[in-house]
């Protein structure tokens, strides 16, 4: 028997069987898009324009990913913004651009 996959408030159905390490893998391409662009973006946005999946904490994860891929030098953090998730009830999030190296593409 299978277990059934309660959907987010947002309707977002988690990705399912994924570690956090495997997890920030899959949606890594998305973020080195985002960072090679040179625009200014939260992690909401970008997930959304990829319909990159929720992963199993969302809560914390999406920002240790986001934390995770400023450490390797991919993004760097700019600022606050109000967020736009709709679960997210205009709380603040932070906003990211991508580093000189990544926009130059020597980080991906």
């Amino acid at each position: 028997m299978t277990a059934a996959i309660q959907p987010a408030l947002d309707g977002s159905v988690p990705a399912q069987g994924l570690d956090f390490h495997s997890w920030c893998d899959l949606i890594r391409p998305a973020f080195v898009a985002a960072a090679q662009s040179g625009r200014l973006f939260t992690t909401f946005e970008v997930a959304r324009e990829h319909e990159l999946p929720e992963p199993a904490n969302p809560k914390s994860d999406w920002g240790n990913a986001a934390q995770a891929f400023a450490r390797q030098g991919l993004i760097e953090h700019v600022t606050f913004d109000r967020s736009c998730r709709p679960t997210g009830e205009k709380s603040a999030v932070a906003v990211w651009r991508g580093t000189r190296a990544a926009q130059a593409g020597r980080v991906s």
